[in-house]
């Protein structure tokens, strides 16, 4: 049993529906500053289907609690699409994940839900620093999926955005351990504006790394290793490229591979 909720800010539920292995929630009101959709659960981890929002999709995630998803309002927004938590009619979804969606090799690292405050689901991202703490260059861009790299400063060119600071370090946690051999790195592209990084280094929960040569390109430059098995992956050491711009970011990071043991069944 769950539940999905839409709560406000003083704690009031102004919607709810629960169910056994899936629930449907519509929401027939505009979101108030303050309001959070909620997806409500008691037992032991598991993966589930969870759609907050009708324009964002839905997104497989691995749930540890209660997840709360704070719908963004002012500079907040900037970081989603203007279509996302719009309107007065809002479609809210959740199921259990099947074993087959659950065991497939994929993007172990994707979560188009993924904040700041969101740390019951995985994958989570994480980082030192943020470029001015706003939203279209938080932790989360670099893994929602969004791939838009020509552009910065708004979305869907939303980037994890460095601050110039040449400790700056990403971090993807995703719950329990998977076993993954290949990263796809797509760097924000906005030349000349921004620079790039050109070796980077990805480092592992096992205690293992690799260190990744790049290139000044647009599109995703794969980098592959032999399997490991992890339940985290940093993104550091990044050295930038000798080129006049200050600014490289991280437009996507993508962790390829597959859930180990029965997770989430």
């Amino acid at each position: 049993m769950f539940s999905i909720k839409v709560v406000k800010a003083a704690g009031e539920t102004k919607f709810v529906e629960r169910g056994e292995e899936e629930v449907t929630l519509v929401a027939t009101s505009a979101y108030e500053e303050g309001d959070r959709i909620v997806l409500e659960y008691f037992g032991e981890p598991r993966y589930f289907v969870f759609q907050a929002d009708d324009a964002m999709g839905a997104a497989l995630i691995y749930v540890k609690g209660n997840v709360d998803i704070i719908v963004p309002f002012g500079e907040a927004r900037r970081g989603y699409s203007p279509k996302a938590f719009s309107g007065s009619c809002h479609y809210i979804y959740a199921r259990y994940a099947s074993q087959e969606e659950i065991g497939a090799y994929r993007n172990q690292a994707l979560n188009v839900y993924d904040s700041h405050e969101n740390i019951n689901s995985f994958p989570h991202a994480t980082a030192n620093v943020e470029t001015r703490n706003e939203a279209v260059f938080a932790a989360r861009n670099a893994i929602d999926g969004v791939k838009a790299n020509s552009s910065h400063g708004e979305w869907p060119y939303a980037s994890w955005g460095i601050n110039r600071d040449p400790e700056a370090c990403l971090k993807i946690d995703f719950g329990h351990e998977i076993e993954t051999d290949k990263v796809m790195i797509y760097l924000r592209a906005d030349f000349p504006h921004d620079n790039w990084w050109k070796e980077v280094t990805l480092a592992f929960s096992d205690g293992s790394f690799v260190t990744a040569n790049l290139k000044k390109l647009a599109a995703g430059q794969e980098v592959t290793f032999e399997k490991r098995r992890i339940t985290w992956i940093e993104f550091k050491n990044l050295i930038k490229a000798e080129a006049q711009s200050p600014f490289p970011a991280l437009t996507q990071l993508e962790v390829y591979g597959t859930v180990i043991g029965e997770t989430g069944v």
